[in-house]
């Protein structure tokens, strides 16, 4: 856990003097492409080359600058294939972080440690990324472009099948959203001549603009095959782009952008007889989209709830085993649960942090909401089939510096200082017509007890929620 990844190519890859570097990621980003995404889209990855900086510098600061200097992201997800081991699976750094010439990017240990506990398909093995540069490249570009400190989530693909792909997407799509960014990293053809890479390369961008993995795994396939001997890989990094298509395949609201291609060719010091290729291609979606939950999972949340209640009055509970629920659901994010008697609201109970997983906070909150929550009477046996459920599930909250951010009515809000905090729902503004200061006002007073004024000096988050609700049962 103390641990910090020293560099390993520094010096080799980029320059290792820190101010040396500095000036060289300057150079990069000068002469790198401006944003090519439309302003009222939010980048939410990118594909990125990991050579040294003199053959593909350029191409890597064209994929960074897509980004705005002054985003926030919780969490960086840097994903790549690792270029020395073969195994089923990914493997997690679980040191305290990754050092380079700029500093020390600190370990996302929660998410790490979420990701352990999903599957047997992720492990820590610090081995894996000891000596492996597909990663480290990437994070002073990182660094020098954003103005706000991130931690990562450095994750070595070693798996050769693309089913093991497909699982891996499936349990990381919990956390592909705006406060997220998921960084992949690879190159494209490795050695053939400049004309032949292009033509290559083309084919491959081609595939992957097209979010669909089938075709991309047929274009590998037809690559090679075209090329014979003459290609060593035309995507060295494919399983971590293939995982990332799995991720965006089924959302429509992604749309992948090629931003620019070179080859070592184009660089001073490249041989046209013998290159490897780049491309920096950026996936984007709308700001509103975000984490979202299906019918079936909605279904099964209210499922989660209302049986937490009937397990009050019986001793005969139905056990839940985890294993059969959508990772969506294990994502550790807080939850409301309202109960409804008649009509009229008999109970709300909800937790804002964001240390448990989504299913648990759920089914432990309508529990209390049917017998804690002091301004109402506990819910009856008698009663407990005919009570309406609501649940709020709270997305991932995320700090702001300025509170034109919050948008009342869509966001909820949490103000926290010291050891108080309070929140208000996003139902809760539209209800009472409230405006932003007036949300802060109250959430300050009545529910932090800070005084109508400590929101100035306090920390500020907004999230959003899901809100869904049951019909009652009836007998």
């Amino acid at each position: 856990m103390d641990a910090i990844r020293p560099p390993a190519v520094a010096g080799m890859f980029y320059e290792t003097n820190p101010a040396a570097l500095q000036e060289q990621l300057r150079g990069l980003f000068e002469d790198a492409l401006k944003r090519q995404i439309p302003e009222e889209r939010d980048t939410r990855a990118i594909i990125l080359p990991h050579a040294a900086y003199v053959f593909s510098g350029k191409v890597a600061a064209s994929g960074v600058k897509q980004l705005p200097p002054d985003a926030r992201f919780s969490t960086i997800f840097l994903i790549g294939a690792s270029h020395r081991y073969s195994f089923e699976g990914a493997a997690l750094y679980r040191g305290k972080g990754f050092e380079t010439p700029l500093g020390v990017v600190e370990t996302d240990h929660e998410v790490c440690d979420q990701l352990l506990e999903a599957s047997p398909l992720f492990t820590a093995n610090e081995d894996v990324h000891e000596k492996e540069h597909g990663l480290e490249v990437q994070l002073p570009l990182l660094q020098h472009h954003l103005n706000h400190p991130f931690k990562i989530v450095p994750l070595l693909i070693g798996a050769r099948q693309a089913a093991t792909c497909r699982e891996l997407a499936k349990i990381m799509q919990p956390w592909f959203h705006h406060d997220n960014l998921f960084v992949v990293s690879t190159d494209f053809s490795h050695y053939p001549d400049d004309v032949s890479a292009r033509r290559i390369d083309a084919a491959t961008t081609r595939a992957i603009l097209s979010k669909q993995p089938t075709q991309l795994l047929s274009t590998l396939q037809q690559n090679q095959h075209d090329c014979n001997d003459r290609l060593g890989t035309s995507l060295c990094g494919w399983p971590a782009v293939l995982t990332l298509m799995y991720i965006c395949e089924h959302n429509d609201d992604c749309l992948f952008h090629q931003i620019l291609y070179e080859n070592s060719g184009d660089s001073p010091l490249g041989d046209k007889k013998k290159v490897v290729g780049y491309d920096a291609i950026a996936i984007s979606s709308s700001p509103k989209a975000s984490f979202q939950l299906n019918q079936r999972e909605k279904d099964l949340l209210l499922q989660v709830a209302r049986e937490s209640i009937a397990s009050i009055f019986t001793s005969r509970k139905r056990p839940l085993d985890p294993a059969d629920l959508p990772m969506v659901l294990k994502v550790h994010t807080g939850a409301f649960v309202s109960i409804y008697r008649k009509g009229h609201l008999a109970g709300c109970i909800g937790h804002i942090g964001q240390d448990e997983p989504l299913w648990q906070v759920v089914q432990r909150v309508a529990r209390a909401a049917a017998t804690e929550d002091t301004r109402f009477r506990p819910l009856e046996h008698h009663e407990q089939k005919n009570i309406r459920i609501e649940i709020s599930v709270l997305t991932p909250a995320h700090k702001i510096e300025d509170i034109g951010e919050i948008e009342p009515g869509r966001h909820g809000i949490i103000v926290k200082l010291g050891d108080r905090q309070g929140t208000f729902l996003p139902q809760v503004a539209a209800r009472m017509n409230w405006n932003a200061l007036e949300m802060l006002e109250h959430c300050a007073r009545d529910k932090a007890k800070i005084g109508k004024d400590g929101w100035k000096d306090a920390e500020l988050y907004i999230y959003e929620a899901l809100v869904f609700a049951s019909a009652p049962e009836k007998e």
